[in-house]
């Protein structure tokens, strides 16, 4: 039986041995969780003629004529080509400027946003199955994008998709199948979705504001609905939203700023495009509501330099929201501090951005966020700060040209590609640069 007890060198050594173990399986594992492997799920999705479309596999970006959205070899192709060229040609005078200098990011950028928006019903986020759904916040940036591209008339016409869809109650589903008009799955509705409908109309007026009330009047009853619902969700106690799913799409019982953000956002908006559609006392409204909940951010979220949730710590994207392009039109110095913490915190082993300090530890950037990022600081006069955001995108994305949703540790992109947001982001980020010149 002594065989059975070991002697307090050997058990030393035992626990000895039993930690090194343990520490290696943990390094292991938490290497692997630090480099999460995604696969690319396309190269870009592109026209094969009559307005369908077709994703193409990893690996095969020789199927694309180069530097378009069209498939080679088709009957059509030379046509679509022609198609796509004109389209760009249509655009505003500063992206002709643009391109006819080479701007191969802006390029890549609008013929993405062209591929998932043109001839459709309303832009969808991605090609992939998955995504192929329009999400109320991507079609609203996606509209932004493309009424400051100049094309506004089409950027009104997917708002006009929203409104059709709208809940009288002025919710808005998570994401909707575009064909059936109806969620997709049992996600919640979120009320952000609400702040970025009307921030998506008031950059259609802005871009345009001689055709604005031509653009906004057919959509005078979801400006209204979202404008009462805003109204709504403010606590009066609080003066802030009531805790919603926000851009993370995660159910949520504390207020996050992502919420908070996108609601201040949208009272402001729509404060701004009511009077458009002849509604001025409930303009009237709105933005007296919109200046109460911008000092009870302030004064709530400020503190703790503009936290994801309220009473946190860790940074999160949605700072970026409270600063134009999509805040107010002058940025507070301690937004901005808090918007470069926020960069540092989230920076990844790639060089891009996760959505928040809080993200799982994987290692993956984000392009949505990293190109969110890119539109505020060329929005605030960091040209610097933006365009090396811009310049790392571009060199991430797939051999076609699109920009993907995630990059991986070592670079490689993966995800859907291309992904509407980031494209609409990259163009409105290239706008903003040209307008600080």
């Amino acid at each position: 039986m002594a065989g059975s007890f070991l002697t307090p060198r050997r058990a030393v050594l035992g626990a000895v041995g039993v930690g090194a173990y343990s520490a290696a399986a943990h390094w292991s594992i938490t290497q692997r969780i630090m480099r999460a492997e995604i696969l690319l799920y396309s190269e870009t999705v592109a026209f094969s003629g009559g307005g369908a479309r077709e994703l193409v596999p990893r690996g095969h970006a020789d199927r694309v004529v180069p530097g378009t959205r069209v498939l080679a070899g088709r009957p059509f192709t030379n046509r679509l080509v022609e198609d796509e060229r004109a389209w760009l040609e249509d655009c505003a005078p500063w992206v002709r400027r643009r391109l006819d200098d080479g701007d191969g990011l802006l390029r890549s950028a609008l013929l993405d946003l062209r591929v998932l928006s043109d001839g459709l019903p309303v832009s969808v986020a991605g090609w992939t199955d998955r995504w192929r759904y329009a999400w109320p916040r991507d079609v609203s940036f996606a509209s932004a994008a493309l009424a400051r591209a100049g094309h506004a008339d089409q950027a009104a016409r997917h708002l006009g998709f929203l409104q059709r869809v709208q809940r009288r109650d002025g919710w808005f589903e998570a994401r909707y199948d575009i064909s059936r008009r109806r969620r997709p799955d049992d996600r919640v509705p979120q009320l952000d979705g609400t702040g970025w409908v009307v921030w998506g109309a008031a950059q259609i007026a802005a871009a345009d504001p001689e055709r604005a009330v031509d653009r906004l009047a057919p959509l005078r009853p979801m400006l209204v609905r979202c404008a009462r619902r805003l109204l709504a969700s403010i606590d009066g106690e609080t003066d802030l939203p009531q805790p919603s799913s926000d851009y993370w799409e995660r159910v949520e019982d504390t207020l996050t700023l992502g919420t908070a953000a996108a609601v201040l956002a949208g009272l402001r908006c729509v404060g701004d495009v009511l009077p458009y559609v002849g509604e001025m006392a409930l303009a009237d409204r709105t933005a007296r509501a919109a200046e109460v909940l911008a000092a009870a951010v302030r004064d709530r979220f400020g503190p703790g330099g503009y936290p994801r949730r309220l009473g946190g710590s860790a940074p999160d994207a949605a700072v970026a929201f409270l600063v134009p392009p999509i805040g107010p039109t002058a940025a507070d110095v301690e937004v901005l501090s808090a918007l470069d913490r926020a960069q540092t915190a989230m920076l990844r082993p790639a060089g891009g951005l996760a959505p928040g300090e809080e993200w799982k530890n994987d290692g993956v950037s984000w392009t949505p966020q990293t190109a969110l990022f890119a539109s505020a600081w060329a929005a605030n006069g960091h040209a610097g700060k933006a365009d090396a955001l811009l310049t790392w995108l571009g060199a991430h994305r797939t051999d076609a040209g699109s920009y993907p949703e995630k990059v991986l540790h070592d670079g490689r992109p993966a995800a859907v590609a291309p992904l509407a947001w980031t494209a609409a982001l990259v163009v409105i980020a290239r706008h903003e640069e040209v307008r600080a010149r």
